[in-house]
């Protein structure tokens, strides 16, 4: 499959795309040059998706994202792990930065805001790490400078597109997220909006995740309820209504045979009432 015919895939038409198309091929050359894709399980048709995504970036073009990772025949995150991995090797980088997201999405007056969150999230977190993986801990990637812009427009109720946000950044939702509830956590008095703040579990929690996303780029969706917990509620549900209606039975049960043992004991004495009458007369 060549450019052209995952342009057409991605919903873009020839016409108007024709300089995106040159430039996706331009680094498709590079990339069969300088980036052993084969080295990482990437194939022929995966790389020419990404060159393609490549070059929408470079060219502030947006394409359907989710397409192209299911025309590339990779989960999410191998996508952009790969994505990265090739953009790096070929010369390309995203250099955007803070001031470039308040003119696209106009919000100017948050910048100095924005900048003081990085900076003092880049200090918190740093202090919390042992000295030895302060070094190896890198800051650079733009979904860091994308999460803090994110949070101090929402934080200042400025409108701006989560999505389109994430695909300019060039990370995944779940990234996105994972960064998202870290630096709400360590520096909520510059970007929390809720009034309570979540508890030290949860905090450690979000913190570990953005230590797998500085090194590897992974992350994790929110924990959900365990099925085996939730059945067990409902297991001991139902025994406390069969225990109930056990109880209710047996009630009933010790009335009927009070009541039945009453009547015999009166059909008894009845009994002797009319043997004596007889020895009586």
């Amino acid at each position: 499959m060549d450019i052209s015919s995952i342009a057409k895939k991605l919903g873009l038409n020839n016409i108007e795309s024709e300089e995106l198309i040159r430039k996706a091929t331009e680094f498709r050359r590079l990339a069969d040059t300088q980036f052993n894709s084969s080295a990482i399980g990437i194939g022929e048709i995966c790389k020419a998706v990404i060159c393609m995504d490549i070059a929408a970036n470079w060219m502030d073009e947006m394409i359907d994202r989710k397409m192209a990772i299911r025309l590339s025949g990779m989960s999410e995150k191998a996508y952009i792990r790969s994505f990265n991995s090739m953009q790096n090797a070929i010369g390309v980088k995203n250099n955007v930065d803070v001031r470039e997201f308040a003119i696209r999405f106009g919000c100017i007056r948050i910048i100095p805001l924005v900048n003081k969150g990085i900076a003092l999230y880049k200090e918190r977190f740093l202090a919390s790490l042992p000295v030895s993986r302060r070094s190896s801990t890198d800051f650079t990637r733009p979904v860091f400078t994308a999460v803090a812009f994110y949070l101090c427009a929402k934080r200042h109720k400025l409108k701006v597109d989560k999505i389109k946000l994430i695909e300019l950044c060039g990370t995944s939702e779940s990234e996105f997220s994972s960064v998202s509830a870290s630096m709400n956590d360590i520096c909520f008095d510059v970007f929390g909006i809720s009034r309570e703040k979540k508890v030290t579990k949860a905090v450690k929690g979000n913190r570990g995740l953005t230590e797998k996303s500085l090194d590897e780029g992974y992350s994790s969706d929110d924990e959900k309820t365990s099925p085996s917990k939730k059945r067990k509620r409902e297991e001991e549900d139902s025994y406390e209504d069969w225990k109930a209606t056990v109880l209710d039975s047996n009630k009933n049960n010790i009335k009927v045979q009070d009541k039945q043992v009453r009547l015999d004991v009166f059909l008894k004495q009845k009994m002797k009432l009319r043997e004596r009458a007889k020895a009586s007369t």
